[in-house]
């Protein structure tokens, strides 16, 4: 429980609408982009700027006042990371090389949008997504499962909404978000440690914390049409604090304890970083618009972690110093009207780390992305269109250590020795958008 990958992994107790894959899912930390499959073949250009359908307010709520009457969207989109990690644990006895092949699991994230135009000025919206999530397992013959061999995060969220159109220049918008989350994070005895002495057999749980919370958060964002051509939008939603709570286990929490159990109540606060995007669009012909988006996300806000477990001798217990830093996202797309019945779409991103050489870790080895994303649109009806989207993600290589933190017995380092690798891989996603107005 001393080490990043767990630690972060429910520390960021983020997550999603069903239960999503990958350790850098898709966008910095464990931040999930992936809304609708609409803006997905747009790379997320432009998101805070455009209204599609229902699915605009999760981005920005100001641009329920660009939906007429009432609209329901509803989609999801399935998510594949090919992530892997290999590297060298190093203790006295000698090296171990070490690797876990595809260790993030697959995930289909739903999504379901509804917004109602009241009357000219004001418009209401309902909303239910997830802005984070993660489930990784490196597998038991992995030689670094000291410092974490499973880490999972799922989060639920349900916003509702309201806008204003103050004129026909200038729109605002809040909401308030109910937020639901579940998260779980293990390390334990890898097979290359000591067999002797009072070291715990291969397998043994090192430290395994699980727990549960509700919380509630708000966003805000505003529209400016600048004229019938142009449009910028901000949208800025706030950090959501959760006190994870439920049970901890393993001979990491025993050793505190003045009475041991099978298991321990305990908790963990985490604090999911606020949010802010600046968007534009811009309508350069009859057929052609381009648009983009430069995000921001506050994870210098996850400077450590601590669980508390009343039970123990020592209730407080510091998992971690987490040194994340703020992530940034840029974006571009264009979209070309092929036809009445046709629209297609496609965007670049480039999506900074949240974390450095020097603290990442195997659990989460967060690095830059590259999207490459393309979509299309029909118009089956007046009032019903589909949407389908596809982005491709390059996951730069990047290195990781994992060493001792502590003198103290119970550091992970004491039970495998030190961890030395690099991460590589890719993601793909594919989602599909149905869009109906009444």
């Amino acid at each position: 429980m001393n080490n990043n990958k767990n630690r972060l992994s429910i520390a960021v107790a983020l997550g999603l609408l069903g239960s999503i894959a990958s350790s850098h899912t898709m966008a910095a930390g464990f931040q999930l982009a992936e809304y609708s499959a609409t803006g997905l073949g747009r790379a997320y250009a432009g998101e805070a700027a455009i209204a599609d359908g229902a699915d605009a307010q999760w981005r920005n709520v100001a641009m329920l006042t660009y939906l007429e009457g009432t609209q329901v969207s509803v989609g999801g989109i399935y998510v594949n990371p090919n992530i892997d990690v290999e590297g060298v644990s190093t203790q006295r006895s000698g090296t171990t090389s070490t690797k876990s092949e595809d260790f993030a699991h697959d995930a289909f994230i739903p999504n379901l949008y509804v917004s109602h135009r009241v009357n000219e000025q004001l418009a209401i919206g309902f909303a239910v997504g997830t802005n984070y999530g993660m489930e990784t397992d490196l597998g038991s013959d992995f030689s670094a499962t000291n410092f974490g061999n499973e880490a999972s995060v799922i989060t639920k969220e349900i916003n509702v909404n309201m806008a204003y159109k103050i004129n026909q220049q200038f729109s605002v918008g809040g909401g308030v978000r109910y937020v639901i989350a579940e998260g779980s994070f293990g390390a334990i005895v890898p097979t290359q440690s000591p067999q002797f002495g009072p070291f715990p057999p291969a397998g043994t749980t090192l430290k395994y914390m699980e727990g549960t919370d509700e919380a509630w958060g708000w966003q805000v964002g505003s529209a400016w049409q600048i004229n019938d051509a142009n449009r910028i939008g901000f949208s800025y939603k706030s950090e959501v604090k959760l006190d994870l709570t439920g049970h901890a286990k393993g001979v990491g929490f025993d050793a505190y304890a003045s009475k041991q159990s099978t298991q321990y109540a305990g908790s963990m606060a985490l604090a999911l970083p606020a949010t802010a995007e600046l968007a534009s669009y811009h309508q350069l012909t009859d057929k052609v618009a381009i648009h983009a988006s430069f995000n921001w996300t506050d994870w210098s806000s996850f400077e450590k972690l601590e669980a508390n477990i009343p039970s123990l001798m020592k209730p407080t217990q510091e998992i971690k110093e987490e040194n994340w830093e703020d992530n940034y996202r840029l974006a571009f797309g264009g979209t070309y009207q092929l036809n009445q019945k046709v629209t297609l779409r496609s965007g670049v991103a480039y999506d900074t780390s949240a974390v450095s050489d020097e603290d990442r870790t195997a659990t989460i080895p967060e690095t830059d992305r590259l999207w490459l994303s393309t979509g299309v649109g029909y118009a089956w009806s007046n009032n019903l269109t589909l949407d389908a989207g596809f982005t491709y993600i390059f996951a730069k290589d990047a290195k990781m250590h994992e060493g001792r933190e502590s003198a103290a017995l119970t550091d992970p380092a004491t039970f495998g020795g030190e961890f030395d690798g690099e991460t590589t891989g890719n993601v793909w996603l594919v989602g599909v958008q149905a869009n109906y107005r009444f």
